[in-house]
């Protein structure tokens, strides 16, 4: 098959493809770095022509020329799989939603459950001398968006990094509809973090102290994470495997340390494996075109019977907060949303599972309210009305804060709440034995 020629029969505008998007339709957006860049400047031409266009997507790395339009509310709605900072102020404007789910049920999802998709449209790299448009960083579910699409729209970018992988990381130019050469644009990116806080240090050596050579890690978004990843970077740990949801510039240190082998990985044996990535420059000029890194299906990264194969599996995430029963929230503050599910779960169930393997939950003690401009507890009597559990607390195993590390398993209603009053702030540790002691989960003790 001559594939320059059909793909020059497919070549289309971004107007063009604009065109096609009708009122009352579901368009998926893509993932992250996939967001369209061209195809989106050209939509928000179009939008105020339409109504009640449903946009679906995830973790927004640049603010969508489809969200600057006028009232935007009146036009559209931005319903995501997983929410950051873009997001969440697109919800306080009143045209975006979160679709609570476990991010490796993705894919089921849509092929079984999904909303008919309209259309589909997201970047990916240059099509290969096998007709191939990898989807870069973002294997994740995007090949059963693909297959789902009634009308699927690829926007070319040169600078989307080729990843590598099992199966599941690219769609054939004969299931493509039409392509747009979208101008190149460099990639959204996600900030790889500056110098750990004290805080985050603080958690980070307490966890790093627990982690043996050989392990397999899992790395969450956030500071604490990335604090985690520096320390291990500069640590004297080796063969050490990665399998993740996100991979993050975190593992690009640790790797360029020669901390990074997979050689005791009892699956994917010397690979990286990973549902998408997302981070500075850095990061995606690593995996391009890398054969140690595998770009895979999160329905496969975060199987909990993929993770629990793997010994010694480390998983490393942040928390918002958590009460004196030990639910966790990642979630939310009350009912404003922060982030979302995610894999959180599937990787604390899979860690307990791993032979060896140990999941930790970080977070500050404290955090300063800015309504108040007072001190404020992570560790809650209760959580928040409206706050969301993202762990049971059947589930949690470890609970890492700056003052301490306790393994919350197994204990019983009163030593779990003793063991997290013990890693809270000491300014709040006598208020919070007051309230558990009113909810009866306190059993007086030599500590009291």
């Amino acid at each position: 098959m001559d594939y320059k020629k059909l793909y020059d029969s497919k070549l289309i505008s971004a107007e063009k493809a604009a065109s096609f998007v009708k009122s009352g339709d579901w368009v998926d957006f893509g993932w992250t770095a996939n967001t369209p860049a061209a195809v989106d400047a050209a939509l928000a031409k179009r939008l105020p022509e339409l109504e009640d266009v449903r946009f679906r997507g995830g973790i927004l790395l640049k603010e969508p020329e489809i969200f600057k339009i006028e009232n935007p509310a009146a036009h559209l709605s931005w319903n995501s799989w997983h929410m950051g900072g873009i997001e969440r102020r697109a919800i306080a404007a009143g045209f975006s939603f979160y679709a609570p789910i476990r991010y490796s049920e993705l894919p089921r999802y849509y092929r079984e459950s999904a909303d008919e998709i309209n259309v589909a449209v997201f970047q990916v790299s240059p099509m290969d001398a096998h007709g191939f448009f990898n989807f870069g960083p973002s294997a994740s579910h995007l090949s059963e968006v693909c297959d789902r699409a009634k009308l699927l729209i690829v926007e070319v970018n040169e600078n989307m990094p080729r990843c590598l992988g099992g199966s599941r990381e690219g769609a054939h130019i004969s299931k493509v509809d039409y392509i747009v050469e979208g101008g190149n644009p460099p990639l959204g990116e996600l900030a790889g973090g500056g110098e750990p806080s004290e805080v985050d240090a603080a958690v980070a050596r307490q966890i790093v102290a627990q982690i043996p050579d050989g392990a397999c890690l899992q790395l969450g978004i956030g500071g604490m994470p990335n604090a985690v990843g520096k320390l291990i970077a500069a640590s004297d740990l080796k063969d050490l495997g990665v399998h993740t949801e996100m991979y993050v510039d975190a593992f690009v240190d640790i790797a360029a340390e020669g901390k990074i082998t997979g050689r005791r990985k009892n699956i994917d044996y010397g690979r990286q494996v990973y549902a998408f990535a997302a981070g500075t420059k850095k990061l995606y000029d690593y995996l391009n075109d890398n054969p140690e890194c595998m770009s895979a299906s999160v329905e496969y990264t975060n199987d909990i019977r993929s993770i629990s194969a793997l010994d010694n599996f480390i998983s490393i995430n942040n928390a918002v907060d958590i009460d004196l029963f030990g639910q966790v929230n990642a979630e939310s503050a009350g009912t404003r949303n922060i982030s979302g599910a995610g894999g959180q779960l599937d990787f604390v169930l899979g860690a307990y599972l791993s032979k060896g393997g140990k999941s930790f939950i970080c977070l500050s003690s404290t955090f300063m309210n800015k309504k108040t401009g007072q001190l404020e507890s992570r560790i809650r009597p209760t959580l928040s009305e409206g706050s969301i559990v993202t762990d049971t607390r059947a589930n949690v195993h470890y609970i890492v804060t700056e003052h301490g590390c306790v393994n919350l398993k197994g204990l019983t209603s009163w030593q779990k709440a003793e063991a997290l009053i013990s890693v809270a702030h000491p300014d709040f540790r006598e208020s919070l034995i007051a309230e558990a002691e009113k909810m009866h989960i306190w059993k007086r003790s030599s500590k009291r």
